[in-house]
């Protein structure tokens, strides 16, 4: 059904149902997110869209649209909370981007550039959490985890659905953990996957490094807002990489 909407003072029509985040996308409006994905169930884990609708701040990639809302999502104070929370991320792992395997294809790298982030005003944590690479194919880099729960809920063994990545403990104790035996039955497609829907350089494909040349790395190309709102490769239009 078509409704109508409110996004920063502007009217919206869309359909009822769909997805805040994308809703906002559809109409130029960037809504900065983690955990999320497009088309995936939502987890509202890292709360880097935060936006306020109808009054109260809440995580817009939980939010289905309805008729009659009214969503500020660049209002001075949201701004500053999401680069707040982009900064706690920071500083609760050890994200040293320049010798980082990820560094111009990270999530959170990128999104880090698009809040204008330069160093957080949150003292760091300096966790030590000890690497897993017992597995065949899969290196665990733990101080990077941002505890998005991305492969937790969406890279399972193809045959019982069993979860291959959980999350133990809780507060400082919590960490990502890694079932081998079934990590070594994965297939290498679903290694590049579970690689690939990490937001950060916590899983690592064993063999591949720093495996996209200078010039081609994924955020150059196209920035993390471009890529969130649709916008074709202006690169690759123009021919050039």
């Amino acid at each position: 059904m078509s409704i109508e909407i409110i996004i920063d003072g502007e009217s919206i029509t869309t359909e009822t149902g769909k997805n805040l985040v994308d809703v906002a996308a559809e109409n130029g409006v960037y809504i900065p997110t983690l955990c999320y994905l497009q088309d995936k169930p939502c987890l509202g884990t890292c709360r880097v869209c935060s936006v306020r609708v109808n009054g109260h701040i809440t995580a817009a990639c939980t939010l289905p649209v309805s008729g009659g809302m009214s969503v500020e999502v660049n209002a001075p104070d949201l701004v500053d909370m999401r680069k707040a929370l982009i900064e706690i991320l920071f500083v609760e792992g050890n994200h040293n981007c320049p010798s980082c395997e990820k560094s111009g294809r990270c999530d959170l790298q990128a999104t880090g550039y698009e809040v204008g982030m330069v160093v957080s005003r949150f003292p760091y944590r300096f966790p030590l959490r000890e690497r897993e690479a017992g597995a065949k194919h899969l290196w665990l880099e733990r101080d990077r985890c941002i505890f998005c729960q991305r492969c937790v809920e969406f890279i399972r063994d193809r045959d019982s659905g069993e979860k291959i990545f959980t999350i133990l403990g809780r507060g400082t104790t919590a960490q990502i953990e890694l079932d081998i035996e079934l990590a070594d039955k994965m297939p290498a497609e679903q290694v590049r996957e579970a690689a690939d829907i990490c937001p950060v350089g916590c899983i690592i494909e064993k063999g591949v490094g720093f495996n996209d040349p200078i010039g081609r790395r994924k955020f150059e190309i196209q920035s993390v807002r471009e890529r969130a709102l649709g916008m074709k490769d202006s690169a690759a239009e123009s021919g050039h990489e």
